[in-house]
């Protein structure tokens, strides 16, 4: 028997890529960091943004061949279908998979999945950039059983929750945008709501709690509003461009499954308003927008 002592060989991680450093981005880029991963990432606005722990890559040609799996946190299909063409044309490239948890509509995301040798896998994110940090953020994703168990281990990097909803791509991206125009749709009625009754005298809090404890609750009233708009803070770090983009996916998406879009018509009308109102405001912005005011109150 060899007595010998054994040599411990490190457990290697394939290295992720990462493309979109902005608020969501660079919150799930940290966690991919924290949970062990050799992370290479890129941003359009430059190194700055790169997460401590992660390296920079100057484009995304350059990501391909330094990554196995790529992350994207990017703002629309008209991008992700940039970086993704990109990715695949690079010469010398490594990686084969995308994890895409940009929300850029069912069909974006079809079309995507079909492009020659990466797999595709749907994985749009829900919570906020609070719920990323403290990884409480859903992840809901769809695509084939052998893309989504390669990936697997790079979606527990990102969140704790995680839910897989399909084996096509583009059926997470549906319930992504059916999650998002319900949260436009209750934030916008919640600020309509609120601005009646404070016209009537009453205290927000007052408001907020009753409402908490009746049939009136939403995620609006339980927790965009008591965070946001009761602090003043509206710093949620989503914007009304983006609130405007998704509630404007959701009707197109519906109008071509032949599904009802009269709520959808009138949401996205209020979003798109708000939004040319006051661009790159908070979306948690839309109550004073409602109540004619730059202020809360």
């Amino acid at each position: 028997m060899d007595d010998a002592p054994r040599r411990r060989h490190p457990v290697t991680r394939p290295v992720v890529g990462f493309v979109g450093l902005g608020n969501m981005g660079g919150a799930l880029a940290g966690n991919l960091v924290r949970s062990g991963f050799e992370l290479v990432a890129h941003d359009t606005a430059g190194p700055a943004r790169t997460p401590l722990g992660a390296r920079w890559s100057p484009s995304p040609a350059d990501l391909a061949r330094a990554a196995d799996t790529v992350v994207l946190s990017l703002p629309d299909g008209t991008v992700c279908a940039d970086v993704v063409r990109q990715l695949a044309t690079a010469r010398g490239r490594r990686v084969t998979h995308i994890v895409d948890t940009s929300t850029v509509g069912v069909t974006a995301a079809r079309s995507l999945a079909g492009v020659r040798g990466l797999s595709y896998v749907d994985a749009p994110v829900s919570g906020g950039v609070a719920g990323a940090r403290k990884r409480t953020l859903m992840v809901m994703y769809a695509g084939t059983d052998d893309a989504c168990a390669h990936v697997e281990p790079v979606l527990a990097g990102l969140s704790d929750r995680r839910r897989r909803v399909g084996d096509r791509p583009g059926q997470a991206q549906a319930l992504k945008l059916a999650n998002n125009f319900l949260s436009a749709t209750a934030l916008a009625a919640t600020s309509e709501a609120v601005a009646f009754a404070r016209s009537a005298g009453l205290d927000m809090e007052t408001v907020l709690d009753v409402l908490n404890a009746s049939s009136g609750r939403s995620a609006a009233t339980a927790d965009k509003f008591p965070a946001e708009v009761l602090t003043g803070r509206y710093a949620s770090g989503f914007s009304n461009a983006l609130m405007a983009k998704d509630v404007h996916l959701y009707g197109r998406e519906a109008a071509g499954l032949g599904t009802a879009t009269t709520l959808a018509e009138v949401t996205r009308a209020v979003w798109e308003a708000f939004a040319e109102a006051e661009p790159g405001a908070d979306f948690t912005r839309i109550y004073p927008f409602t109540r004619g005011s730059g202020e809360a109150s």
